[in-house]
């Protein structure tokens, strides 16, 4: 199933009809991986799995499906060409694991709709709404396996034509890899939101795309740079359909979408992180620094008034999250 063909726009503004108004974003990936027995210490992280363990992806594909999701959010976050190569794969088998990622999201969604999972009778709204596939980039910063993408320090070092080579062929693959979005997440600063406009105008990429960035102050991206530049950018981007935040502690989200709302009318998506604070040092997040489920969820009301309308969860958060976010939404 794919998103249509037409004005992106339009489509998007569509499925958000046919949703209630209200889309349910999926939660964190790799948080469920790890649930499900997954070691992801490596450079690749989650996209780990797509060599070792793919049934587990798609085990918490439909486990999200059954919470309520109606974006689920591809594997290939920290899945690139040059990181895959460096584990001595050929550009080939690169590509065919990038593409992997959408087809297990696909077959997730395929299974979920044929209903051969327990929980799916038991939403019945849900069965009759369009599920779509985001085809996950992360930035040049996660594929550095460093933490970068919680700073964007490198945007100092490189330049806007290294990072769109970069990513320019991932871009490709992954547009048209079956996928119905390309989510760009966690965008750091102000140059890779530059690189990934400017790649979808000289590509004519098809596929619509959003545009999430992160902050760790609740006004800049992490990287210092102007959320509201950043914004603008993306919203100049007729290939990009929707706008927002990621990985961001929940309580700067409020304040976040009000900023966005002040240079874009396309729609705005928010899906924050548990608000548990990562340790780029140690790779692992501090315990104790974040909100419980119910905490989250209370915020959902809040977010829909301010303006968001995609909605879902990010780093530790889980189907019991997402499970509470489309609660909300339904009534």
């Amino acid at each position: 199933m794919g998103f249509g063909s037409g004005d992106p726009e339009a489509l998007m503004r569509d499925f958000l009809r046919e949703v209630g108004g209200c889309a349910v974003i999926d939660g964190g990936l790799a948080t469920e991986l790890e649930a499900n027995g997954a070691d992801l210490n490596d450079p690749l992280w989650s996209a780990k799995c797509l060599i070792s363990s793919p049934h587990l992806i798609r085990k918490v594909h439909l486990d999200y499906l059954e919470a309520g999701a109606n974006i689920i959010i591809t594997s290939s976050y920290q899945a690139t060409i040059q990181g895959f190569e460096s584990r001595g794969f050929s550009a080939e088998e690169s590509e065919a694991l990038l593409r992997k990622s959408a087809e297990i999201a696909c077959e997730a969604r395929d299974i979920f709709y044929k209903g051969c999972s327990k929980g799916f009778e038991n939403h019945n709204e849900t069965k009759k709404h369009t599920v779509l596939v985001a085809a996950s980039i992360g930035s040049y910063g996660a594929y550095l396996a460093d933490g970068s993408e919680y700073s964007g320090e490198y945007s100092k070092e490189m330049t806007l034509e290294n990072l769109k080579n970069f990513h320019r062929r991932r871009v490709e693959v992954l547009a048209e890899s079956g996928a119905d979005l390309i989510a760009f997440e966690t965008i750091p600063n102000k140059l890779e939101a530059q690189a990934y406009a400017e790649l979808l105008e000289e590509n004519n990429t098809r596929t619509p795309a959003w545009f999430s960035f992160n902050s760790k102050d609740g006004i800049n991206v992490v990287s210092g740079d102007s959320l509201i530049e950043c914004a603008s950018i993306a919203d100049s981007c007729k290939k990009v359909v929707a706008i927002g935040i990621n990985c961001t502690p929940p309580r700067f989200i409020q304040g976040l979408i009000l900023s966005i709302r002040k240079v874009t009318k396309k729609p705005i998506l928010i899906y924050p992180n548990s608000g548990e604070r990562y340790d780029a040092e140690k790779k692992e997040w501090v315990a104790s620094t974040g909100v419980t489920d119910e905490d989250f969820v209370s915020y959902v009301r809040v977010w829909c008034e301010a303006g968001a309308c995609l909605i879902g969860g990010c780093c530790r958060t889980t189907p019991n999250t997402i499970r509470g976010i489309s609660k909300v939404l339904q009534k």
